[in-house]
Order: structure tokens, then C-alpha cells, then sequence
């Protein structure tokens, strides 16, 4: 019972020293000379690094953000538990953590840390898989047609909670999917900015 009550305490913890792991700005370090945090839009997240460091580079961190939701997420799934929504509860704080961890790294002093698409993406892939695919096209959707990734993420943000609830029907994790929409659209607060003022960053230069 004690070996129980150290998982159910210490995968939270796990969840946000994962998410706190800045992968954008460590590969960045370890493949180029560049401190990602002095470049571009100075976010860690896989965009500014794709946009500074290149595709290869920007495509790792992706992998590399989207893993810290999914493991976490992964693990708390797997365990046991007393009834069906302690499930629900335990699994949703995990992905909190994992997702808080991305936004406010403590190995960075809780700052500059990422705007949390990919960190979200990890965690609703194992939470509701169906829901994150209609997340996800609406990002591809928005995102090319308004040649925005900014748009497409924080469009896919809106569609989550809604397709959450479609697909699962449950009101906790409906609220965690909520809770990280409403964080994604406040890190996004700059970038909303700067799409309205029509001088957001474009995914690729059109030919005049």
C-alpha cells in the first residue's frame, strides 16, 4: 500500500520534471551554437527552433515535446485504480503536471518555457486519441490555409475541449482539456497580436 502511495505521489512529480525538460533549447545547445531563447520569437518550442535551427532540428524537439505528455499520461493509465473516477482524476492531474512542466520548466527557473501545443498533443493522444485527431486536423486545416502556425494551434486549442466531450462524455477530462485551452490561447497572447496587426511570422514566403 505504501509502494502505492509513492507511484500515485511520485508520477505527478515525474510528469512535471518531464515536462520542464527543455528539449527545444538543449538540442539547439547540442547541435548548433545557437541559444534558441536569444533567436527568433525566443520560444523553445519546436516552431522557433524549426524556424532557426532547421526542419531536422525543429522535427526533434517536436517528438521530443509530444513525448513528455504521452509517457506520463501512458503510465497513469496503466496503473489500477479504485474506481473509475479516481482513474479519470489521477490520469488528467499527470497530464496537468506534464503540461505545467512545459509551460513553467523549473530547471529554467520557471521561465521561458513553451506554449504547450506538443506537450498537450502527447497527452490527449493517449487520453482521447479520436479527439486529438480532430484537434489536429483543424491545426493542419487553419494553419495551411492561413500559412499561420500560430493560427492553426490556437485553433485546434478551441477544438478540443468540444471534441473531448463529443468523443468521451466525461466532465473531468473535459476540464482538463478546457484548462489547457484556455493556457494555450494566454501563451498565444503575443502571437493574437501580432495575426491581427498582420505581422505574425508565416510558415512559408509566398511568391510574389
Amino acid at each position: 500500500m505504501e509502494d502505492m502511495n509513492f507511484i500515485y505521489f511520485g508520477l505527478p512529480v515525474f510528469a512535471y520534471l518531464m515536462g520542464s525538460i527543455p528539449f527545444g533549447l538543449v538540442f539547439t545547445r547540442t547541435f548548433t551554437s545557437v541559444d534558441i531563447r536569444q533567436e527568433g520569437s525566443g520560444n523553445i518550442g519546436a516552431t522557433n527552433v524549426r524556424r532557426i535551427a532547421g526542419t531536422s532540428i525543429g522535427l526533434l524537439t517536436l517528438a521530443a515535446d509530444v513525448l513528455k505528455g504521452v509517457l506520463p499520461v501512458f503510465l497513469a493509465m496503466s496503473m489500477s485504480y479504485s474506481s473509475h473516477l479516481v482513474y479519470e482524476m489521477f490520469t488528467c492531474l499527470t497530464a496537468l503536471c506534464a503540461f505545467s512542466g512545459h509551460l513553467y520548466p523549473v530547471y529554467m527557473k520557471f521561465k521561458n518555457g513553451g506554449k504547450g501545443v506538443a506537450t498537450a498533443l502527447g497527452c490527449f493522444l493517449v487520453l482521447s486519441p479520436v479527439a486529438c485527431l480532430a484537434a489536429l486536423l483543424a491545426f493542419l486545416l487553419v494553419a495551411l490555409s492561413s500559412n499561420h502556425v500560430s493560427a492553426g494551434s490556437l485553433s485546434a486549442a478551441a477544438v478540443m475541449p468540444v471534441a473531448v466531450w463529443i468523443k468521451t462524455n466525461s466532465p473531468v477530462i473535459t476540464t482538463c482539456a478546457a484548462v489547457i485551452s484556455i493556457f494555450i490561447t494566454y501563451r498565444h497572447k503575443d502571437n493574437i497580436k501580432r495575426l491581427l496587426a498582420g505581422t505574425e511570422n508565416v510558415i512559408r514566403k509566398r511568391k510574389k
